[in-house]
């Protein structure tokens, strides 16, 4: 699991029919200890229902594909959680 930020939304109105229905979100990857920006923005399909401006766990690969409900959807990443808080003892990073 990676973790991020909601910055944006996507409409696609045509699309992949195995799309149907799925939410699509800009991603902002984030470094975990520093909450600072990594890497490009990427777009995830979200089945949580998160919104701009949360802090999420994302997935990617083929975890993605099943999260979001089929090894056959054509997805690179999905939102499966949204961070409320979070604790890291930088000692021990």
């Amino acid at each position: 699991m990676k973790i991020g930020r909601v910055i944006g939304n996507i409409w696609a109105t045509r699309k992949d029919e195995r799309l149907a229905g799925l939410k699509l979100l800009v991603i902002q990857p984030l470094d975990l200890l520093k909450d600072s920006p990594v890497e490009h923005p990427i777009v995830a399909a979200d089945i949580i229902g998160a919104g701009v401006g949360e802090k999420v766990l994302y997935v990617g690969g083929s975890s993605a594909r099943s999260a979001a409900g089929s090894r056959d959807i054509p997805v690179d990443a999905t939102v499966v959680g949204i961070v409320d808080d979070q604790e890291i003892d930088e000692s021990l990073a």
